[in-house]
Formats: structure tokens, sequence, C-alpha cells
């Protein structure tokens, strides 16, 4: 059914990019699938940023996250899973779905962080963004065991 799916996966907060893992590992082995691991850091790029940081910062930054994304891929998907891992720096969302149509994806596998509804309005949710702009299906994974605010509220 799907041929490439993408996990945007967010090395901060792994025990929950681990469950977006082990459902596309199970979407995978279904339709023998290639799964496309991103990471997508801050521009540090820009003008503006680059500024604060000394010169080899940004490129020392890009090769450890690049290694810890080849780490957790060792670590979550299986052998027989043909797997690709991807680093890049933009803004997330657009990120996300630039490297999926770039990739072919046809599947979008993520997590969805507990915000309450004022940081949703506040900041937005990239799972959001990526939901509502997305050309093609978003599987998004809720935290386990917590209620959101309005429902704890009612």
């Amino acid at each position: 059914m799907y041929k490439h799916i993408l996990v945007p996966v967010d090395l901060n907060d792994q025990g929950f990019a681990d469950k977006a893992v082990e459902t596309a590992v199970w979407h995978a082995r279904q339709s023998n699938a290639t799964l496309h691991l991103i990471n997508v850091l801050p521009g540090i790029h820009m003008a503006m940023v680059s500024s604060y940081f000394p010169k080899d910062a940004a490129r020392k930054m890009l090769q450890d996250t690049q290694q810890q994304l080849k780490v957790f891929a060792g670590n979550c998907i299986p052998p027989d899973i043909v797997h690709h891992q991807h680093v890049t720096e933009g803004k997330t969302w657009t990120t996300i779905l630039d490297y999926a149509e770039r990739v072919g994806a046809d599947l979008i596998i993520m997590p969805s962080h507990k915000r309450s509804r004022v940081d949703k309005v506040m900041l937005g949710s990239v799972a959001a963004k990526v939901v509502e702009n997305s050309p093609i299906p978003v599987l998004v994974l809720k935290p386990q065991g917590h209620l959101e605010e309005s429902e704890s509220d009612a």
C-alpha cells in the first residue's frame, strides 16, 4: 500500500519518537515500504542566528545530529527494514512537507506533543501544520494516558 513512509524525529523527545518509528516499522513491514527519518534543525545558518555561534558550530551541530539520528535509527529500526536518515534545517513543518515531496512519501507518521489549548493558539503545532497542508495522508500519534485540557475541565 505504501512505498515511502516519512517519520519526523525530534531527538529531544526520543521516548515519543520511538512510538512513531515503531508504528512506521509496522506499516513498512505490511507494505514492504522504505522508511525515511528526518530531523529538522532550526535555521542556524540565518545571518541573525549564525552571528551568535562560533564559525564551525553549525557544521558541528549538523554532524552531531546526523550521528545521533543514525544511532537512534540503529536502535529502533530492525535491519530488515530499508531506511534512510536525513538531517536538515529550516522551518520545521514546511521542511517536513518539502522532504516528503522530495522522497515521494505517500504517508507521514509523526507524534503530536501534548500542549495546552493556549499553547496551540499561541505557538501552533508542527503536527497540525503538517496535517493542514499535506497533500498525503498523515498519521498523528497522540500521547498516551493524558487528558486534553478541554476534557479534564469538563
